[in-house]
């Protein structure tokens, strides 16, 4: 029960962390996008793809664990 919990938090830690982020993308686009279009689309797909590596790494590292 106690190690279910502890995923549980974890999860909706991450997913509140990355919730607050996609919040702010818009702001965070306009900004970067002054600056370079190119950089602020490329910091758009490594915000999707670190969304999804985050929880493949924590799948990976409990799997070890068990």
């Amino acid at each position: 029960m106690s190690e279910n919990r502890k995923a549980a938090i974890a999860a909706a830690l991450i997913l509140i962390g990355f919730g607050l982020v996609a919040y702010l993308m818009p702001r965070i686009m306009l900004a970067i996008g002054a600056y370079s279009p190119w950089v602020a689309g490329g910091f758009a797909v490594l915000f999707v793809l670190a969304f999804f590596m985050v929880f493949w790494l924590r799948a990976r590292a409990q799997r070890k664990r068990n």
